[in-house]
């Protein structure tokens, strides 16, 4: 039995997982943002009190940061106190037991993969359609990870050719998908294109409805998108893309995008590619669950 959690800038939520990567009772506190030993004090807390059936073996964390691999530094803005810090060892010598730590939309991809739409491709890249662009990989069952972190930040990049579309990325670099794919991109889009300042629910209804605008603003989205996501599909092989965030809640925007990511890979399938997740509401909880779940098998191989 392993402790996993969730943790935000507003939040910190935590569950039991059991050895077959079942999640129990849900958890949920403010999370401690500029405090570190409120921070570790409130972890420490779920942890005790989540050890009602039996003593947690480790700690499993997904979080809205990247994690260097070289020297386990984690880079987490909307987190302070624990910006900059060795988080695993630091929480591990607090808590007396192992910490492992997924960025989040690597957690989420690792829950597609075992637990969702992924279940039974070798291949799985997570998509996440939020405020912003991320994903993540995981192949033959096994999350990919690489230097700094980034693996599968599909997100970054200047790409973006078009002037109109070319938006300043808050990773420095100008035409980066993050800055047209998600909802905040979304957004972007039409203002540009129309004029008119409306949330990205309000533009997905409006297409849904027919309104030509949106339908505009939905065309250029999709192709700004589906060339760079079928080049994906081609290099790495994955059989299959869930997305998460925001923008999947939307099953006919998602259907959009999978018809012209289809159109444009080399491998011809009528069965859909991008879908929206299917691992539950708490994808994080889950993903991090399996992360720690394999990790503590490992250690005592």
């Amino acid at each position: 039995m392993i402790t996993c959690f969730d943790i935000g800038g507003s939040a910190i939520k935590s569950a039991v997982a059991t050895a077959d990567g079942r999640i129990g009772d849900l958890r949920r506190v403010p999370t401690p943002a500029r405090d570190f030993p409120a921070f570790t004090a409130a972890m420490r807390a779920l942890i005790d009190a989540g050890d009602a059936g039996g003593p947690s073996r480790g700690v499993a964390i997904s979080i809205a940061g990247v994690v260097d691999p070289a020297d386990g530094r984690i880079k987490c803005a909307n987190i302070p106190c624990i910006d900059g810090r060795r988080l695993a060892a630091d929480l591990a010598e607090a808590f007396g037991l192992p910490v492992w730590i997924v960025n989040d939309a690597d957690s989420f991809a690792l829950a597609e993969a075992q637990a969702g739409a992924g279940r039974g491709h070798a291949n799985v890249f997570g998509l996440i359609l939020g405020t912003g662009v991320g994903g993540g990989l995981v192949l033959n069952g096994r999350l990919v990870s690489g230097p700094g972190g980034f693996a599968g930040e599909w997100g970054h990049g200047p790409v973006v050719m078009q002037d109109a579309f070319r938006f300043a990325c808050g990773c420095g670099q100008t035409g980066c998908l993050d800055t047209v794919g998600g909802a905040r991109g979304l957004e972007r889009l039409h203002l540009a294109l129309h004029g008119q300042a409306l949330d990205s629910r309000e533009i997905v209804a409006a297409w849904q409805a027919g309104d030509a605008a949106a339908e505009t603003t939905v065309a250029h989205w999709t192709g700004l998108l589906s060339g760079p996501l079928a080049m994906l599909v081609n290099t790495l092989g994955a059989s299959i893309l869930p997305v998460g965030g925001g923008l999947a809640n939307s099953a006919a925007l998602v259907a959009r995008l999978d018809r012209a990511v289809r159109a444009q890979i080399l491998r011809k399938t009528e069965a859909p590619i991008v879908v929206p997740g299917q691992s539950g509401a708490e994808p994080g909880l889950i993903g991090a669950a399996w992360l720690g779940l394999e990790r503590l098998g490992n250690a005592h191989a």
